[in-house]
């Protein structure tokens, strides 16, 4: 890659980040947008190496040098879209919208633009529209667009090829040298628009039907010790984390289809799975409460969740929110904390610890392993419980 070729990254995001980090390190000039300053940071190689991640820079808030993010996407040949999305509902369609007009509102002719959120079936064709609109310009004539959808979940796949789609442009070799070298796994493959969205939306209703039908039969195998213990044999790593990558996905996904066909039916079943899986906890703490014969007056729960607060999507902040509303319904003494920095305090009430991932489990049981004074359960399939 030409080290004269600037790129813009837009979302002060772990994905974001990571992107924009990678292409620093080749020496490369590269801005990275904070949407909500609505500046954009200058990232050297030096900042690249000192900080892994975009947590580390944050939370160190080094000198960094800034320019307005308008000269930082007009000086880009190529700009990345891998903004925070936030909002939920209804809310969360003009939040994308809003944050691209952002993006794309000072782009220069012979710009390539990457979109690396899901859009469903169709949904680039609105963002191609929107650009020809904003700008002036023609897309695949004026300016160059991909669609690259990014998943938390694929970064320790093994997958020899990533899927872009392209409008009608030919495969870029400077992107894939931009963001990949020579020797690494992963290849893009520039495949048409319309496959692209297709085999990212397979990818993931595969992946997600596939859960959803664990989740739903394994509530049919409580008190059954002999299943229990072959469905937490097989499915033990499944936790709520795990759950939650893909609702973002299949939301897009969602508002993409009209009608009421089999495939909405399919979707939305697996959403309401997901989403129905808080419930399933919460259920499962008031059957504990019952057959120990606990109050819940005088029970507190820590919901250990190691979250990313900077990730792209933010469908495990929204599910962490929503558990903890529920429980304080019902107990009332509950308190989120990250399993890296957890502390049980003294109290004279019953504490259950809910580990949300793997991590967060094995954290906690090595920490506490001399003084398990606390009930741990896993939220996995099963629940398995400990203490």
């Amino acid at each position: 890659m030409s080290s004269s070729t600037a790129t813009a990254v837009y979302g002060l995001s772990t994905e974001g980040y990571h992107i924009a980090s990678s292409i620093a390190l080749k020496g490369s000039k590269v801005s990275l947008i904070d949407e909500s300053a609505r500046m954009a940071i200058r990232l050297k190689p030096d900042i690249a190496r000192t900080y892994p991640n975009v947590r580390s820079l944050i939370e160190d808030e080094p000198l960094l040098a800034l320019e307005p993010i308008d000269i930082a996407i007009s000086d880009a040949s190529y700009v990345f879209f891998a903004p925070r999305i936030r909002k939920v509902g209804q809310d969360v369609k003009s939040d994308v919208t809003s944050k691209f007009r952002d993006a794309i509102g000072a782009l220069k002719k012979g710009t390539s633009v990457i979109y690396s959120l899901p859009t469903g079936i169709g949904g680039n064709n609105e963002n191609i529209a929107l650009i020809e609109h904003m700008t002036g310009l023609s897309v695949g004539k004026d300016i160059f667009y991909y669609y690259m959808p990014i998943n938390g979940s694929d970064t320790s796949s093994s997958t020899s090829e990533i899927l872009v789609g392209s409008f009608k442009s030919k495969p870029d070799a400077q992107m894939s040298k931009m963001l990949y070298e020579q020797d690494v796994i992963h290849k893009l493959n520039f495949v048409d628009m319309v496959s692209a969205e297709f085999v990212y939306s397979i990818k993931i209703l595969r992946h997600y039907t596939s859960m959803a039908s664990v989740l739903e039969i394994c509530k049919h195998v409580q008190g059954n010790e002999m299943s229990s213990r072959l469905i937490h044999d097989t499915f033990r790593d499944i936790y709520i984390d795990n759950i939650a990558n893909g609702l973002y996905d299949l939301r897009a996904i969602g508002s993409s289809l009209g009608g009421a066909g089999p495939l909405m039916y399919l979707v939305n079943g697996t959403i309401k799975s997901i989403e129905g899986y808080i419930k399933h906890i919460i259920d499962e703490i008031r059957s504990m409460l019952k057959k120990r014969d606990l109050k819940a007056s005088r029970t507190k729960v820590a919901i250990a969740w190691t979250l990313d607060p900077n990730e792209m999507r933010g469908d495990k902040i929204e599910l962490l929110s929503l558990l903890e509303t529920k429980l304080k319904d019902y107990i009332g003494d509950v308190e989120p904390q990250q399993a890296a920095n957890f502390n049980l305090y003294p109290t004279d009430k019953t504490m259950i610890v809910i580990a949300c991932t793997k991590n967060d489990s094995m954290r906690i049981l090595s920490k506490n392993k001399q003084t398990m004074d606390f009930i741990l359960m896993k939220a996995n399939p099963i629940f398995e419980t400990i203490g």
